[in-house]
Formats: structure tokens, sequence, C-alpha cells
């Protein structure tokens, strides 16, 4: 097959492109330039997508013998990432770069480009499986290392993007086995340490990056009663299951700590309470995708067992799943996703995604719309 090879330049996307190539393919690498900060260096960062890593795919393209470019996505990263991050904040949610920049930027914005230049595969070094059903229907995976799986961040994937999707790496039973592979092909990126954290906020300050994107407005902190037990200077530069930075005049009468439970964007109130009180029993999901094709209960609107993932490196737990037609605000039907939890999740965040699994299958996802606690009324 003809196959670009997404290529981070880190460990992981050098030696799926290695194998990619010893398997027979004829492979094409190309580096993604995201950002148009040209003095961006890893030196102090703890992103990916610098100067250093475009140098750095190079070089491994350059041992692999491959063709190498580098496609400019910068303003499209810009529009469908960088700004969907900060209007989620500035609505009191809680987003997922990661999940949006594979949605919209690798299997869509750049899938594209390659179907378009005849390719029938981008190949990319997540940790992650796809198999083909006895009909030749393609179904997302967990990795064979689980500790390493990003299946949770690919749960955005459709059946279309599947079919035209290769991730080599997906039987490694480890991180170290790659990077012993990558030293044994002379790739300069063997020993290289992992990216982390958000990519366009390299120092990590979350909450100092989107205080110079988003107006900060001061107003007031209160517990599950309505009480004012404090101030804030701007709601939306706190997430839900926050406990430090809260500053609260007032202690709880326990003498316990207190936890951010909600938002209230509209009203500018951050909600806080006791930590019994982020236990959630149920999720309801917006945005509805399924990676893959679905399976028979989601057309029929019948209760499917299955588990739930609310974070990347989270527990999935096991749960009851559904899928029901309602009507917008503008009329028009679409589907939500109702996960009703057999165990609790902790502080879970309208804005976050919640990715279905059966076994190691990924079924699909949905963007969190509301999360509802049996010990407290739904949040809004």
């Amino acid at each position: 097959m003809r196959v670009l090879a997404a290529m981070s330049g880190g460990v992981d996307s050098a030696v799926a492109a290695a194998r990619a190539v010893e398997a027979g393919h004829d492979v094409v690498g190309v580096h993604l330039a995201l950002s148009r900060m040209p003095g961006t260096l890893r030196t102090g960062s703890r992103g990916c997508c610098t100067i250093e890593d475009s140098r750095d795919a190079w070089r491994a393209c350059d041992v692999l013998g491959i063709p190498y470019y580098v496609w400019d996505f910068s303003e499209r990263f810009k529009e469908d990432v960088v700004q969907d991050f900060i209007d989620e904040y500035a609505a009191g949610r809680t987003p997922n770069p990661c999940m949006r920049c594979n949605e919209r930027i690798k299997f869509a914005a750049l899938l594209e480009k390659a179907i378009a230049l005849g390719f029938d595969a981008v190949c990319t070094g997540h940790y992650a499986k796809v198999i083909n059903d006895a009909d030749g229907n393609p179904e997302l995976h967990r990795a064979a290392d689980w500790a390493k799986d990003q299946s949770y961040v690919l749960g955005v994937l459709t059946h279309e993007q599947l079919k035209h999707s290769m991730f080599p790496l997906a039987d490694t039973p480890s991180k170290a086995e790659v990077r012993a592979e990558a030293e044994r092909r002379g790739l300069s990126v063997a020993n290289k340490p992992d990216s982390h954290d958000i990519c366009f906020i390299p120092d990590g300050d979350t909450a100092g990056w989107l205080a110079e994107k988003i107006e900060m407005t001061a107003g007031d902190i209160v517990d599950e009663s309505g009480s004012k037990v404090g101030e804030h200077p701007g709601a939306n530069a706190f997430t839900v299951g926050q406990r430090r930075g809260l500053k609260l005049g007032r202690p709880a009468a326990d003498g316990k700590p207190r936890f951010v439970l909600e938002i209230r964007p509209k009203e500018n109130k951050v909600v806080v309470g006791p930590e019994a009180l982020l236990a959630i029993d149920e999720i309801r999901g917006i945005k509805v995708s399924w990676a893959g094709l679905p399976i028979g209960e989601v057309g029929t609107g019948a209760d499917f067992d299955c588990y739930a993932q609310v974070r990347a490196h989270g527990d999935p737990v096991p749960a009851r799943a559904r899928v029901e037609r309602v009507a917008d605000d503008g009329g028009v039907e679409r589907d939500s996703l109702v996960v009703t939890l057999t165990e609790p999740l902790r502080g879970v965040a309208p804005g976050q995604t919640v990715v279905l699994y059966q076994g190691s299958r990924v079924l699909g996802q949905a963007t969190i719309d509301a999360a509802r606690s049996l010990q407290r009324a739904e949040l809004k």
C-alpha cells in the first residue's frame, strides 16, 4: 500500500514508520506544523510539535530512506483545536484537546489530504489496534500494552477513517521494546523523553494561559446549599474535581477539604462541596459517534452492557448504555447517549469525553453534556 506516516518527532511514530517500511509498503513521512511560533523549541517544553521535533522526524526519515515533508496545518489547528479549547472553557466545560486533534487534524484533515493524494492509509505511532470482523469491517481495539493504550483518544474515529488507519505498534508488549527497537535501527530518538500535557501550553500552566485568552470576572464560590464560602477571580479557571487554589475563607463544618463540584458560567459561580459528592452515577452525552459500525442495540434504543472510560488513562467501569433521540434548541433531533454507571466515577465534568468499550473493543464516544449524582441534583 501507499502509506503516509505521520511523524511527530518521537520514538513511537519513528518505529511505526520503520515497521511500515519493513512490511513492504511505499511509505512517505510527513510532519505536521501546528504552530507558527518560529522560536518554539523543546527546551523547557513538555509538549510536542516543536522545531526540534520536526528535525527529529526528518532524521528518522533519512535513516529509513523515505521521503519527508512538512505540512502546514497551523491555521486549522488554531481554529479546530486551540480555539475550541478556549471556547469550551469559556462555556464552563472541560475539553480534551488531544481528542479534538485526533478527530479534526490527524484523522480528518490529514487523512482527507492523504486520500486525495492517492495514499491508501495513514500510519501513526498510537498504541491501538484495528481488527477486521468476519465481514471485513474494521473495529478499534485496545493495544496489547494496556499501560500505554491510546484507544481512548482514538474513540472519535469513524468506520471510514478506521478503514484507512494503520497502527503498527498495536501488538507491542511494552514501550521499552519500542525504544530498544529504535536503538537497533539507529534512530536518534530511541531515548527521547515522551511528550505530555497540552502541546500548545508547553509550561503546563493552563489557568495562566486561559487567563490571557478569556475575560475573567470575579464571582462567588458557594457550597452545595448555595451559601457563599469564598470568592474566585474567574469561574473559567476552575474545573470539576479541583481542590487546590480555592482559597476559601470559610472552612467546612466537618473540617474536611472541599472540591469543585460544578461550574456555573451564566451565574459566574463555582460550587464546592465534600469529596463524596464528586461521585457520578449517570452521564448524558452529545455529539455521539461510533468507532466502526455501531452494534445492533444502538439503532433500536435498547440498553446494552459496556464499560465506560472518561479519561485517557482512567480505569473503565461497568455500565449500561442506550441511545435516545433528543431535540436540540433548534428542534433538530440528534442522538443522545445515556450511560448508567454500575460503579460511580469521581469528578466527571461536562466537556470531557466518555468512551464505551465491550471487552477490548471501542464502541464509540460522546461529549459529556451532563452528569448526575444520586446525592445531588443533575449538573446543568
